[in-house]
């Protein structure tokens, strides 16, 4: 009995240090996806935010003056300000009450490390003024 004990014990060694290293891959692949998709992830939700900011902004000056190009303006410097892409599309119409802006674009993300996987971030919004002001 003792030998067939020890043999056992002899077949396990080394299986702790197997099971930490592919562990650590695991955390590595996910820290390297969060650390590039992340910054992207945030900087189009921020061009979101200055989007509806913009169509707001927009939709409360005179018609007199030049409000759809006003607004074009201030979405192109927030575009430049959050890192999109220069080729980004903007469009901006007048609608009944408002404004309505629209942007779209794509950028390229490395989720895996040797550009393995490379995600295709789409972006695709569009901004008017809700609720109150279109009234």
């Amino acid at each position: 009995m003792k030998q067939n004990s020890v043999n056992k014990r002899h077949s396990e060694r080394g299986s702790a240090g197997a099971k930490m290293v592919a562990v650590l891959v695991v955390l590595f692949l996910i820290g390297h996806a969060g650390i590039n998709f992340v910054p992207v992830a945030y900087q189009g939700a921020s061009f979101k935010e200055e989007m509806h900011k913009a169509v707001i902004q927009g939709s409360a000056l005179p018609t007199t003056g030049n409000p759809i190009g006003v607004t074009q303006e201030k979405i192109k410097r927030s575009a430049e300000s959050n890192n999109i892409p220069p080729d980004v599309f903007i469009e901006v119409k007048q609608i009944t009450g408002g404004l309505q802006a629209r942007s779209v674009y794509s950028k390229k993300v490395n989720i895996l490390p040797f550009g393995l996987y490379v995600y295709n971030y789409q972006f695709d919004h569009s901004a008017s003024p809700v609720g109150f002001l279109m009234k």
